[in-house]
């Protein structure tokens, strides 16, 4: 049945494929680019776009407009595919930024200045983008954005609590970007990578009013303890200049669209499934919570199925989506999908009948090569016998290793796509041996 779980990934990731959903979603018409009920009259098209995806999304849009494209960068993570034809490519790192974002960020800053009344900015923004354009608000300096994002990214803030401080100490973010381009037009077409898909967390909401205030982010650094840089906490506490706010005159002209997102990974897993002969249900697209914790309330679900066929007989598939966190209180390394993979093997330890995978749709999860963990009810057995404790890895925070030792990391490479995480139980009938 490992097989089943390869092909129900497979669908998966399909479904999220960023140029689909860029072709899918714009299209020119005479001299004009149709988005929706959107319509833009366009002198010229320039195009920016950041994050996981950037590539792909910047080839669909040359495919799209041709030789329309008067100039454009394209920022994306090392590794991760370039930008066919003209457009030239940016790699930076990710998730904690460094000086190519920085210089990312200069060269989109000048990009986007230098638009002019009758021109459009084609956004074409993924996950991955808050890090790749790295734009510490003077004085900030790097130093102290990387030393800050490493610490959000170990609090346990969930997304839309980081990216609320993110915006606060960027220049570009918070609908930075829409303010810096205006006279000309904004169509920003959003890969999304956050749960409930707001423009406003996507990336930091680049194109996006900003609903969140300096009163948020400080709020967000005294919940989860962390005590910022000099520079960041005079910045927010005395010369921060609030970001753009909804109803503001500069977002009149911007279209922010969502072209794709985990509900569309999500869905297409439980087609997939149900072609391959499973019951599925689709728990939700928008977990949210610790990991260790969201594992146990699958353990608990798969346990009912296997014992009473509720809420769904086997052979079926447990579908979700959406961003688990990871307070990290340990040593080790790993990634939240990681984290959930073996908390879940722990769990249902020597419990036949199962099987199941939890990844992030990038390819990366947490700062590993991993993009998560494919587990079954002899998992935890086998990382015993390669003398590793699965209890005690997820105590210090170390899945990469025990699930390594256990023969259960997925990996699968840079995927070119970036959306929310993506879970998979596959619980078997009477004849079904998945231990």
């Amino acid at each position: 049945m490992e097989d089943d779980l390869k092909k129900i990934l497979s669908a998966g990731l399909a479904a999220a494929d960023p140029k689909e959903a860029v072709l899918r979603s714009v299209r020119l018409e005479e001299d004009a680019v149709i988005s929706g009920d959107e319509r833009f009259e366009a002198e010229r098209i320039f195009v920016l776009a950041a994050g996981k995806a950037a590539g792909p999304m910047a080839g669909a849009a040359e495919e799209l407009f041709g030789d329309r494209i008067a100039g454009g960068v394209v920022v994306t993570k090392d590794e991760h595919e370039a930008a066919p034809g003209r457009l030239e490519t940016i790699f930076a790192a990710h998730p904690e930024p460094d000086e190519r974002g920085v210089e990312a960020a200069r060269r989109a800053e000048e990009l986007v200045e230098s638009l002019q009344e009758g021109d459009l900015l084609l956004a074409l923004i993924s996950g991955g983008a808050s890090a790749l354009l790295a734009d510490p608000a003077p004085p900030i300096e790097l130093e102290d954005l990387e030393r800050l994002t490493g610490e959000l990214l170990r609090s346990g803030a969930d997304i839309a609590e980081i990216n609320a401080v993110r915006k606060h100490v960027s220049a570009l973010k918070g609908g930075g970007l829409v303010r810096l381009a205006t006279p000309a037009r904004t169509l920003a077409l959003l890969l999304s990578d956050v749960v409930g898909d707001d423009p406003s967390s996507i990336a930091s909401g680049l194109t996006a009013p900003d609903p969140t205030t300096l009163d948020d982010a400080q709020s967000v650094l005294r919940r989860y303890d962390i005590k910022p840089p000099e520079s960041i906490s005079a910045h927010l506490e005395d010369g921060a200049d609030e970001t753009p706010k909804p109803g503001d005159d500069i977002f009149e002209g911007v279209a922010n669209v969502v072209c794709g997102g985990g509900r569309h990974a999500a869905e297409a897993a439980v087609r997939k499934a149900q072609d391959l002969g499973y019951a599925p249900l689709l728990l939700s697209t928008t977990v949210t919570g610790d990991a260790q914790c969201v594992a146990s309330v699958y353990a608990a679900v798969i346990r009912e199925v296997l014992e009473t066929g509720n809420p769904v007989p086997p052979p079926c598939a447990l579908v979700s989506g959406g961003e688990a966190t990871v307070t990290v209180r340990g040593e080790g390394t790993g990634g939240p999908n990681q984290e959930f993979a073996l908390a879940l093997a722990a769990e249902l330890e020597g419990v036949e009948g199962w099987a199941a995978f939890a990844v992030d749709t990038d390819g990366n999860d947490g700062p590993t090569d991993a993009a998560g963990g494919s587990v079954t009810g002899a998992t935890a057995g086998a990382i015993r016998e390669n003398s590793l404790d699965p209890e005690e890895a997820l105590a210090n925070n170390d899945a990469y290793a025990a699930l390594k030792a256990g023969g259960a990391l997925l990996v699968t490479g840079p995927t070119g796509t970036n959306v929310n995480d993506l879970r998979v139980a596959l619980v078997a009938g009477s004849e079904g041996d998945f231990a």
